[in-house]
């Protein structure tokens, strides 16, 4: 495969069928990628790539890898990253299409970027909600829970990305502000997890373990914010039969006609080609350091606002987030009248 005059890339078993039951073959694949690469780009660039590979497609064993391994060709772009246990280790870093399709001949399906970039990679500028209903849960209720969490965070003054899960969930996620530290992240990951529960606890739980979560309960789930951590891309394929893509959304297609299996491989480019880089319009919207600062203090306030048992259900976390997340331009508009 060439790329121009100095960029070659060596693929092989082109015709092999990565996704049997829709006719997606590992060329497919990257044909697809190809021609979603202008939309996806930003959001791998310089962003260090977990890779989660089948070498003979969905119905294939899966593995995961971390390092570069040996070997890589040199258009692949390879840093020394540390690691908390092995030291300093050669991780490929997202950015360019050669990069990319080189994961793809490994037999990597699925683009998983960190949330964090190679110039400031102890500084998140992503965080991560997902939320992972049951096998009792229908679809539409993840779309309803997806809206009072935005709604929540909306109050908050914190912008919303919003994307398919491209399984049966919905990722939510944050920009960050410059210089975010992962803790500040998981603090607000956590917080507005535990938020969620607190206003919806007929619908949302923070349970982990999957016996002890309640009966038609979506988890929400928070803990994918740690140093380290990767997340499904925007745009990328995931191993299913049907070779569904984590479709990027706009707050208004959150409803319960939504149907996630609408978005693969072979829909998904035409509406980048209407709507344009969906994802990358949300996350442009960043939120000042201190607009997070407020928006931890006010999810507090719903958490320590939250009905006790027996009252009615989400009143009281309501009434106050509307206090609390306005508390910090409320604090604002006093000091401009002392002035």
């Amino acid at each position: 495969m060439v790329f121009d005059r100095r960029t070659k890339l060596h693929v092989s078993s082109l015709g092999k069928k990565f996704f049997p039951e829709v006719g997606v073959t590992k060329g497919g694949l990257m044909r697809y990628y190809a021609a979603i690469w202008p939309a996806l780009k930003p959001h791998v660039l310089d962003r260090p790539l977990v890779l989660k590979r089948f070498p003979d497609g969905v119905g294939g064993s899966m593995f995961f890898q971390q390092n570069a391994g040996e070997h890589v060709p040199d258009v692949v772009r390879v840093e020394m990253l540390g690691t908390e246990s092995e030291g300093k280790k050669p991780r490929i870093i997202g950015g360019d299409l050669a990069t990319l399709l080189y994961t793809v001949q490994m037999g990597t399906i699925e683009v998983h970027p960190w949330l964090s970039r190679v110039g400031d990679i102890d500084h998140p500028d992503r965080c991560l909600i997902d939320l992972d209903p049951g096998d009792d849960v229908p679809f539409a209720k993840v779309t309803e829970l997806a809206r009072n969490i935005v709604h929540l965070a909306h109050e908050c003054a914190l912008p919303v990305a919003v994307k398919t899960s491209g399984s049966s969930g919905i990722h939510l996620v944050i920009p960050l502000p410059p210089r975010t530290s992962y803790d500040a992240s998981v603090a607000l990951a956590s917080l507005l997890a535990n938020a969620a529960v607190a206003q919806r606890p007929d619908l949302a739980t923070v349970e982990r373990s999957i016996r002890a979560r309640p009966s038609g309960t979506i988890y929400v789930d928070a803990m994918q914010n740690a140093r380290g951590k990767s997340m499904a891309s925007a745009y990328s394929v995931r191993p299913k039969p049907n070779a569904p893509v984590l479709a990027p959304l706009t707050e208004r297609e959150l409803t319960a006609r939504l149907r996630i299996d609408a978005y693969t491989v072979r829909t998904l480019p035409a509406r980048v080609m209407r709507l344009g880089d969906v994802w990358g319009k949300a996350l442009a919207r960043r939120p000042s350091a201190t607009t997070v600062r407020d928006a931890l203090r006010a999810l507090e306030q719903v958490l320590e606002a939250a009905p006790t048992e027996g009252s009615k259900p989400g009143r009281a976390s309501r009434s106050r987030i509307a206090g609390g997340a306005g508390a910090g331009a409320t604090q604002r508009q006093r000091r401009k009248r002392r002035t």
